[in-house]
C-alpha cells in the first residue's frame, strides 16, 4: 500500500514562499503520477499542480508562473515530490494534499476521483 506524508506548510505574508514536500513509501505499486491539492473549508478540492510520466508537468492557471513541481524517483522504491511556492497570495490559503496514482495516462490530470493514494495534508496560512 502507497502511503505518502506531506511535510512543509506554515504561515507566511503575502509575497512570501513556501516549499512542501511529499515522500512516497509502500512501492510497488509504481505511480506515474504525483500532485498537489488544496482544499478550503466548503469547497471542492482544487488541482493545483501534477507531475506525470516523462515528468511532464501540468498546472492550474491560478498559480502558473508562481509554483513549480518537480519529483525525484529513487529506483521505483520512494518518490519525494516537491511544490516550490512562490509570490503567495491570501487566496492560496488552504490545505494542501498529496496525490499519487498508477496510470499509465490520465487524459484529465486534476481529476481528484482518479487519484488512489492521499496523504493527510499540511496547512498553508498566507496573510496580507
Amino acid at each position: 500500500q502507497v502511503q505518502l506524508a506531506e511535510s512543509g506548510g506554515g504561515s507566511v505574508e503575502s509575497g512570501g514562499s513556501l516549499t512542501l514536500s511529499c515522500v512516497s513509501s509502500g512501492h510497488p505499486p509504481h505511480v506515474n503520477y504525483m500532485g498537489w491539492w488544496r482544499q478550503v473549508p466548503g469547497k471542492e478540492r482544487e488541482g493545483v499542480a501534477v507531475v506525470g510520466r516523462g515528468d511532464r508537468t501540468y498546472y492550474a492557471d491560478s498559480v502558473k508562473g508562481r509554483f513549480t513541481i518537480s519529483r525525484q524517483n529513487f529506483n521505483n522504491l520512494k518518490n519525494i515530490l516537491t511544490l516550490q511556492m512562490d509570490n503567495l497570495k491570501p487566496e492560496d490559503t488552504a490545505m494542501y494534499y498529496c496525490a499519487a496514482d498508477s496510470a499509465q495516462n490520465k487524459r484529465y490530470p486534476f481529476v481528484a476521483a482518479d487519484y488512489d493514494y492521499w496523504g493527510q495534508g499540511t496547512q498553508v496560512t498566507v496573510s496580507s
